[in-house]
């Protein structure tokens, strides 16, 4: 697996797909989520309808660069956070959703690429957001799928979601691999498949085990605050992609970021939540390639 310096002190692990010749399309992960979750095979379909297709670790994710020397810990975060402590919060995160925006275009500099057509989901879209409102020159299109704007009345999680997405999994490979078949409380009603899940979790624990980056990455979401007024401004064609079973972040996320940013495209899928079932790759990766033509 090549892994790339981007910037001081940061090393980004990545894997590309089809002829570089074609148009670059980046695709950025959500919170906690290593590569891997781009399943190869959804990349490689994507390359094989003329798209160069490059997916990467972010930062305290994976194989990339762990900020360990930051520990968070999520208790005095989130009291900090609740009780309007801001600075003391703002102490203890080491880095920024524009951090992560600039990871993503010194990967594309390290490759040799200009502008790509950039994708995010979840967290990802946050931060694929973030790239095309700070370098909106070298953002050909802009995806984001399953998101939101950064403000709090949209796209909130339902409590059971987000009970889910904060209780620590278990450290042992089994208990962590039996564990993923929670995350089914915000998948695709229709699709939803807790051994895909657990297959998932097996390859990401053996690759890359590191619960702690994701403290950060909370953190960093959480203090980069709202979009919503630059997204007003942006002038990078826009699809907007979200699952109506989503339950992590609720359709709405997806509606308001379509509504904030002029003529975006808003797409809105049955039978999605907060992943992207095989059963729906032909339609997302149609999408894709439409937008991105």
């Amino acid at each position: 697996m090549p892994i790339v310096d981007v910037s001081s002190g940061v090393s980004l692990a990545y894997e590309t797909f089809g002829d570089p010749g074609d148009p670059p399309v980046l695709l950025v992960m959500g919170f906690g989520a290593q590569m891997l979750a781009w399943h190869e095979d959804f990349c490689r379909a994507l390359a094989d309808r003329g798209r160069h297709v490059i997916r990467y670790d972010n930062r305290d994710c994976g194989l990339s660069t762990k900020f360990e020397e930051h520990p968070v810990d999520m208790g005095e975060f989130i009291a900090a956070v609740s009780s309007g402590d801001i600075p003391a919060a703002l102490a203890m995160v080491p880095y920024r959703l524009l951090d992560m925006a600039d990871d993503g275009f010194g990967l594309l500099t390290a490759l040799g690429v200009e502008r790509a057509h950039v994708v995010g989901a979840s967290m990802g879209g946050m931060i694929a957001q973030t790239m095309a409102l700070s370098h909106p020159e070298r953002v050909l299109t802009l995806t984001s799928m399953m998101s939101s704007t950064g403000e709090s009345a949209y796209g909130q999680a339902a409590p059971e979601a987000q009970a889910v997405l904060f209780r620590p999994r278990p450290a042992d490979r089994e208990g962590y691999i039996a564990a993923a078949a929670e995350e089914l409380v915000w998948a695709s009603k229709r699709y939803g498949d807790a051994a895909v899940l657990r297959e998932l979790a097996a390859d990401s624990y053996d690759r890359a085990y590191c619960p702690e980056g994701t403290g950060r990455q909370l953190g960093a979401m959480i203090l980069s605050g709202s979009r919503a007024d630059a997204l007003r401004e942006l002038r990078v064609p826009t699809l907007v992609i979200h699952g109506l079973d989503d339950t992590l972040i609720d359709p709405s996320g997806g509606e308001r970021t379509a509504d904030l940013v002029p003529g975006a495209e808003l797409l809105l899928v049955p039978d999605m939540g907060h992943d992207r079932p095989r059963e729906l790759w032909p339609q997302l990766i149609d999408a894709l390639v439409a937008h991105s033509g």
